[in-house]
């Protein structure tokens, strides 16, 4: 079963993922902003041992959105090859609830 890239149910799906895109992308220039204007990591705290878990703990948030935004530019290859919505191990339809609420899905949830 495969999806028709130009079908209503595609067009939906890009808005959906293009808005998940601009919010990833905003939360990333955010933290970027944030990390930059404290001038890379802070001594505020006196702490440079706490200092330096939160400078890796925003390295791991950044990490964490550029995988999402790798999973949104996977999406959209899907929707391209007609195969978005389409659970990647059975096969079966993905549930157009899981879609809406993780446009980015893969598989279905049992």
């Amino acid at each position: 079963m495969t999806m028709d890239a130009n079908s209503e149910q595609a067009t939906e799906a890009r808005a959906r993922l293009t808005a998940e895109r601009e919010r990833l992308e905003t939360t990333m220039q955010e933290l970027v902003a944030g990390y930059r204007e404290s001038g890379g990591i802070s001594t505020l705290s006196g702490d440079a041992g706490a200092d330096s878990t939160q400078a890796d703990a925003d390295i791991g948030l950044q990490q964490d959105i550029q995988h999402q935004l790798d999973e949104v530019d996977a999406a959209f290859a899907r929707i391209d090859a007609g195969t978005y919505g389409i659970d990647e191990v059975t096969g079966e339809p993905i549930d157009p609830a899981r879609l809406d609420a993780v446009p980015t899905a893969r598989t279905n949830i049992d």
